[in-house]
């Protein structure tokens, strides 16, 4: 049976027509994979399937996915985030030469806080793994709070303080769903995700009001292992303020993007 890949005309004119019929042909193809979307085995020969590929300004990552997860299309990426960015669309780590060879998934939870006596909608992100800096080996330590820092997320010493609002970052909400962290493009050009639900996450109708209210999304973020999965809201509150206490909690508030 041939191969079910779907590859769209953007990807075709970004890696050539030789590249697509080669994958197409199946010579290039990977048979079985983990669908970088779901992180659910998938089968070429069985199921149609996806190619993604992520564009820098130097570097590409072709990726594989369900059809029915998402479809074949190209991506755009900041060169400097790329690395980061792939990782929390894709869980996949780029191929880029020095690179730690982990994989990753940014882990985002959605719950309210309380401050000043008003509610605020939160989102805690924590990744599955320590997270190395672009370019390097990865046998420095976790750089995802640093990486944040130079970012503009500031530490948080105590969580009942407001946090700052970070410039061009924003929470996009899509009826009522929770679709994406966005940053900054490069240059000034348009936002990329710097986080994206694989599929629109469902928030508590509590907290859309409460993001509908005040239209800025609280962003709270710790390393692997700071905060973990906490199945209820006073529980979460706890771990933030034990994360915080222990210098591993950085927050920046961001504007709603979307309804």
């Amino acid at each position: 049976m041939p191969r079910m890949l779907d590859v769209s005309e953007d990807v075709r004119a970004e890696i050539g027509d030789e590249e697509a019929d080669r994958l197409l042909a199946g010579l290039n193809a990977p048979g079985s994979y983990d669908c970088t979307s779901c992180r659910t085995p998938g089968d070429s020969d069985q199921e149609r399937t996806s190619t993604v590929l992520f564009v820098g300004d130097e570097t590409a990552v072709l990726a594989f996915a369900h059809a029915t997860c998402i479809p074949s299309q190209v991506v755009q990426v900041a060169e400097d985030q790329l690395q980061g960015a792939v990782r929390s669309i894709t869980g996949e780590e780029p191929q880029i030469p020095g690179a730690a060879p982990q994989q990753a998934v940014l882990g985002v939870t959605s719950g309210l806080i309380l401050l000043d006596g008003d509610v605020h909608p939160a989102l805690v992100v924590e990744p599955t793994a320590p997270i190395a800096r672009p370019g390097t080996t990865g046998h420095g330590g976790d750089d995802f709070l640093p990486l944040l820092i130079e970012q503009g997320f500031l530490p948080v010493g105590d969580v009942n303080r407001r946090p700052s609002q970070l410039p061009g970052w924003s929470v996009l909400i899509a009826m009522g769903q929770l679709h994406a962290v966005l940053q900054p493009g490069t240059g000034g050009g348009s936002p990329v995700a710097w986080w994206q639900a694989h599929q629109p996450l469902q928030v508590t109708e509590g907290w859309r009001t409460a993001a509908n209210k005040t239209n800025t999304v609280l962003v709270y973020a710790a390393p692997v292992g700071s905060i973990g999965q906490q199945p209820r809201e006073d529980l979460l509150r706890d771990a933030l303020e034990k994360a915080a206490a222990n210098g591993r909690l950085v927050a920046a508030a961001m504007p709603l993007a979307g309804t």
